[in-house]
């Protein structure tokens, strides 16, 4: 409740527009949202905000604007970048405006469409509304939306863009959140190897690789399920707390014991480019993560039951092979379709 009394806090009064007196409308075609044929149905109610030509490059250049962040530099693009499946690489933990610290490394962005919650503690229960988190947060983009609606209004080139996009053609907070979501439902990655051999499009598994994939359906899928590789829980997979940032988790929305240092299950799309992983960026590699979890996890009142045997003993055990089939297998996640797309590249 106090993030959603938060969220309509900073949305009262955020409604702007501009004198369109001499806007002719153009027409605004309907974008085609195709769900992949191995996907589940999108948790997003695409009726209620169909993605449209105008309205999709409307949010594209909102999503690569540093207007958003209060210097001007940090865009949304600048901690999500393409070629590393919408992740930030050049830091464990993300930059902000003036090289502020947050705790927590950028997720990558695909298939938001698809998801439940967002961020890794899920303190955002809707698309629309994840932006407004790391728009207003002081270490991220710091800013205001009526100091962005300000700046976006003085801009002729947007002027026109939000009249284009939208039926009412105001420069306002809702019309600016449904055109950045237009963008990121967009955003599907589905052409991976794996996805290929799963639709039966001719890809077949190298005999390492369909080892691999064997050992995952034992050893990982519990928790990374299904072809969003996610269930979308929230689990404490055992990785010490960090004296550094000391952070709760799932704790600080929900304010359950229960939840102290859990994080949602991150999607394994494109793991292969999304280090460094875990929530704050810790492991570099993905001989890092399978180490963690074979040998490196620490016990706590929260700890997922899963990560123990029945005698009390952590971890899951997997040999030095084992690992490597299992690492080939992984990279079968990655689509360079969709990281080399031209439609969400920033030029």
């Amino acid at each position: 409740m106090k993030l959603l009394s938060y969220i309509a806090i900073i949305l009262i009064g955020t409604a702007c527009s501009s004198d369109k007196d001499n806007y002719v409308p153009i027409e605004n075609k309907k974008l085609e949202f195709t769900i992949p044929a191995n996907f589940p149905d999108p948790t997003y109610d695409i009726a209620l905000n169909p993605p449209t030509e105008k309205g999709f490059e409307l949010g594209k250049k909102l999503f690569y604007d540093g207007r958003l962040a209060s210097d001007g530099v940090i865009s949304c693009g600048f901690c999500h970048i393409q070629d590393f499946a919408f992740t930030h690489h050049t830091h464990i933990v993300s930059h902000g405006v003036g090289g502020a610290l947050g705790t927590r490394n950028a997720q990558p962005l695909h298939n938001m469409a698809f998801m439940k919650e967002f961020t890794w503690d899920g303190a955002a229960i809707h698309l629309d509304l994840q932006p407004i988190i790391p728009i207003t947060a002081e270490v991220e983009m710091n800013e205001t939306f009526n100091g962005i609606l300000k700046k976006l209004e003085e801009q002729p080139e947007y002027v026109k863009l939000f009249a284009e996009a939208f039926e009412d053609q105001k420069i306002n907070s809702d019309n600016m959140l449904k055109a950045i979501s237009q963008f990121m439902i967009m955003m599907i990655s589905a052409n991976t190897k794996y996805d290929k051999i799963e639709r039966n499009e001719g890809s077949v598994f190298t005999v390492e690789e369909a080892a691999g994939f064997e050992l995952f359906k034992t050893k990982c899928a519990s928790c990374h399920k299904g072809t969003l590789f996610t269930d979308q829980s929230y689990r404490n997979n055992g990785l010490p707390i960090d004296p550094l940032y000391n952070d709760i988790g799932r704790n600080r929305v929900t304010g359950l014991t229960e939840d102290m240092q859990k994080f949602k299950v991150p999607s394994l799309r494109n793991i292969e480019l999304t280090f460094p992983y875990m929530h704050d960026g810790r492991l570099k590699t993905l001989d890092d993560v399978l180490n963690h979890y074979s040998d490196g996890m620490v016990d706590s009142e929260t700890l997922d039951p899963i990560l123990k045997d029945q005698n009390g003993a952590l971890g899951i055990p997997m040999t030095a092979e084992e690992k490597q089939q299992i690492i080939a297998f992984l990279k079968t996640l990655t689509d360079d379709d969709f990281v080399n797309d031209t439609r969400f590249s920033e030029f």
